[in-house]
């Protein structure tokens, strides 16, 4: 497992389940807050949805989006096909698909605080 800082669990939940197709694993509402994990359907990594919320959370976040720094990275098989379904569901990408050396990425806004870069490797 590993976790990503999100603005809105529930809102992230349902742009990496309904938007990026990935599946839920876990939602258990914890009173004050969620725990929410997402998984890519066959994988056994799970996405833990963090708040983020707290000061460190906050500056790494405002960090690595000022520097145009991913937080995450995903691969897929077939990039410029998942980038036109993306826009076609009214995803922002901040980078289009390029070629960089040996793979093919592009950087997508998932709503919620953080930049997230797909990618596939090429031949």
């Amino acid at each position: 497992m590993t976790n990503v800082f999100v603005d809105d669990e529930q809102k992230a939940h349902a742009f990496y389940t309904d938007v990026l197709g990935f599946e839920t694993r876990a939602h258990i509402d914890l009173g004050e807050a969620l725990f929410v994990t997402v998984g890519a359907p066959g994988q056994d990594v799970e996405l833990l949805l963090e708040p983020g919320d707290s000061p460190v959370a906050r500056a790494y976040t405002k960090g690595l989006r000022e520097a145009g720094l991913p937080c995450i990275v995903f691969a897929v098989d077939d990039l410029r096909a998942e980038y036109e379904r993306l826009r076609t569901l009214g995803v922002a990408f901040t980078q289009e698909p390029v070629e960089q050396g040996p793979v093919l990425t592009a950087v997508l806004d998932d709503t919620v605080g953080n930049l997230v870069q797909l990618t596939q490797r090429l031949g």
